[in-house]
């Protein structure tokens, strides 16, 4: 049985602000050391995967450096291994991808020349671990055309994802895209997909002008339902979609929580990335350390607590990083105070800053109200906080922001700079 995983990484991420201004979504870092695509790769190769593409788009220059030629996945093969598919200007009027389903479409000439049985579609930006062998498995078994991974949501978040109605077989009957209704049911899509080869080929190629199958949730698994056999298949690990800034947030803390379904560490199912030669962490006599993740080549002399750090973070004497995620190389200087903040790469925190500052939590962020109304306040990459000013709750730092940047006094909660 042969298999090719296309896995989906073009997406901008906007929900995310600032921490995918730089970078698409699934190389944003997470969990200190990791990047969100290292996760879905994992599984490919600890599910005996080992014939991926990853279909890239927005700013794919992090994501391409990363990957590089696939040697921590052990995807560095002759046969197989990994490919990065960018869209492209052609004879047949390819263009941008338009959406998942128009993504795969425009690299169909790739599937046919691996000669795969089936071709399992998967996303490039959720943290979960899933034998796909399992999904597999399930889609041969029934006989399927198209099997979709789908899991329990909570009734109150159905309006984020595309609902399935099933049959007792787990036929799926009917398929609703973010319904405003709550009277759906409550499993929902996860974004993972096995189809036949020749199936998928003939479905995507049915597109025309006029209806043209753009999106896999909102063109082609409806008509698929109508003409092909559709199956559900039921997950019930550990998934998160880290596409807000809450969650992405959240998820990076729920870490530190010895309970945590999530399990990290667990030696059978290695989460494996591509990582840089650093020394050892390095904690100063007047440090302090509580609950946190702290990576290669950082340098703690002051306090850190419930926090994750990036490699090569530095905290300074008298420093305090609470509730934080901090990226690489980020300097934090003396008596600096981070609480409740996600700061991106090479940013320097002079000393005596205030950042996520004062008790208002609930005056969203101005220009983006939406993504930034929990307290949370985020700083772009390569951004330098001149010192010794307070800056409060759902602030945005955007990247590369300088001392000149910067209006003259303290920065209030909700504001933009």
């Amino acid at each position: 049985m042969r298999i090719t995983a296309m896995i989906m990484a073009g997406g901008e991420g906007t929900r995310l602000s600032v921490l995918s201004e730089k970078r698409a979504k699934p190389s944003v870092p997470f969990a200190g050391k990791y990047r969100i695509i290292d996760f879905t790769l994992s599984n490919c190769v600890n599910s005996g995967i080992f014939n991926v593409a990853v279909l890239t788009q927005y700013r794919p220059h992090s994501l391409n450096d990363h990957i590089g030629i696939g040697k921590p996945w052990d995807l560095d093969r002759m046969r197989g291994g990994v490919r990065l598919l960018q869209p492209y200007q052609g004879r047949n009027e390819q263009s941008w991808y338009r959406g998942t389903s128009d993504a795969i479409y425009q690299n169909l000439n790739f599937i046919r020349e691996q000669r795969a049985d089936l071709v399992l579609v998967l996303s490039g930006d959720h943290i979960y671990k899933m034998d796909y062998r399992d999904i597999i498995e399930t889609h041969l078994r029934k006989r399927a055309d198209l099997t979709v991974a789908v899991m329990e949501v909570p009734l109150e978040q159905t309006d984020r994802f595309g609902i399935m109605t099933v049959d007792e077989q787990d036929q799926i009957v009917e398929f609703t895209e973010k319904p405003k209704a709550r009277d759906k049911g409550t499993l929902a899509s996860m974004g993972i997909y096995v189809f036949n080869t020749d199936i998928l080929i003939r479905r995507l190629s049915e597109g025309s002008e006029d209806k043209p199958r753009i999106d896999f949730g909102k063109n082609v698994i409806p008509a698929m339902i109508a003409e092909d056999r559709v199956y559900a298949y039921r997950f019930e690990g550990y998934w998160v979609d880290v596409g807000t800034v809450d969650a992405y947030w959240e998820t990076n803390l729920e870490l530190l929580d010895p309970s945590c379904a999530f399990k990290l560490y667990d030696p059978s199912w290695v989460i494996r990335t591509r990582s840089e030669e650093r020394p050892s962490v390095k904690i100063g006599p007047q440090a302090s350390v509580v609950r946190s993740m702290v990576c290669n080549g950082s340098i703690l002399r002051g306090t850190v607590e419930n926090s994750v750090l990036s490699p090569g973070v530095y905290v300074s004497p008298g420093a305090i990083v609470r509730d934080s995620v901090v990226m690489n190389d980020t300097w934090i200087g003396p008596g600096a105070v981070l609480d409740k903040v996600v700061i991106d790469k090479q940013v320097v925190v002079n000393a005596g800053v205030q950042l996520g500052w004062g008790d208002d939590l609930a005056t969203a962020n101005k220009l983006q109200p939406e993504k930034l109304n929990t307290g949370i306040s985020v700083v772009g990459k390569g951004a330098h906080i001149p010192a010794g000013i307070s800056i409060g709750r759902n602030v945005v730092i955007n990247a590369d922001r300088n001392l000149d940047d910067f209006p003259s006094g303290d920065i209030v909660s909700g504001e933009t700079v």
